[in-house]
């Protein structure tokens, strides 16, 4: 009751596969369970795959939270086995079969170093979201793993920059502190602050209104962005900031690339 558990535990503590069918029990993976009562807990979920599956090391986005970063290990879990194991995947888990890994203990559990778990996720995730999860990994301090990585505070924030760098715009800073707070994304020679608005904007309305005015009155040029600007309307988005930037005299010639 105190955690999850696998079938064989069950068994050897006299809890029968009937039993464990009644309404005090949660099936959670093949031949896994926990207590109803339970609260969920993620590492507790993984722990419970490992005793199920010594032999096997964590990788993917499985490996990518246990190394901390803020994602979803669980649908499905990802592991690696060697090559001679017989364990397969099914619903839940994902099941890859190498010679030889990367490895490291992550919370106490084996997984693929996080530098062979960023290498995994390359081959799979759009570059877009693999810089998502480079930002992140930066501004947690736990090391650089993509050369346009910079510590955002926000994936949302790193999307609306990817979308601005591959446009061809100049790779703006990031989490700038100016003199009225601090810019998501700042072009210095265009003095043009950009600021992505997600879902805590209405809350700190007020304090951000306040802030723009600021901002506009020392000299800064200033647009916002929400997720529908990024998602819906890229194009009209870029074109608004390489307008801003060719106002400024900044903006790259027509067709350039960003560096």
């Amino acid at each position: 009751m105190k955690r999850p558990f696998t079938l064989n535990e069950a068994r050897a503590a006299g809890v029968t596969t009937k039993v464990l069918r009644g309404k005090s029990w949660r099936r959670i993976g093949p031949s896994l369970y926990r207590w109803a009562g339970l609260e969920d807990d993620t590492l507790q979920f993984l722990q419970a795959w490992h005793r199920r599956l010594p032999e096997a090391f964590f990788m993917g986005l499985s490996s990518a939270w246990l190394h901390g970063l803020d994602v979803d290990p669980r649908h499905p879990v990802e592991v690696f086995v060697p090559l001679s194991s017989g364990v397969r995947s099914r619903p839940g888990l994902v099941v890859h079969r190498r010679a030889a890994a990367d490895a490291a203990t992550a919370r106490g559990l084996p997984a693929t170093t996080l530098a062979q778990t960023f290498a995994d996720l390359r081959r799979r995730l759009q570059p877009r979201e693999s810089l998502v999860l480079a930002d992140e990994a930066l501004r947690l301090g736990l090391g650089r793993f993509d050369n346009l990585a910079e510590p955002a505070e926000s994936p949302m924030e790193t999307r609306l920059r990817w979308l601005l760098i591959k446009a061809g715009l100049p790779r703006p800073e990031v989490q700038v502190n100016l003199s009225f707070g601090r810019a998501d994304l700042f072009f210095r020679g265009a003095q043009l602050v950009i600021e992505y608005d997600g879902g805590n904007h209405r809350d700190r309305l007020r304090d951000d209104n306040r802030r723009q005015n600021e901002l506009l009155r020392a000299g800064y040029a200033l647009l916002r962005y929400t997720a529908s600007d990024v998602y819906q309307t890229p194009e009209r988005t870029v074109t608004q900031v390489r307008q801003a930037l060719r106002v400024s005299g900044t903006a790259p010639p027509a067709g350039a690339r960003s560096a």
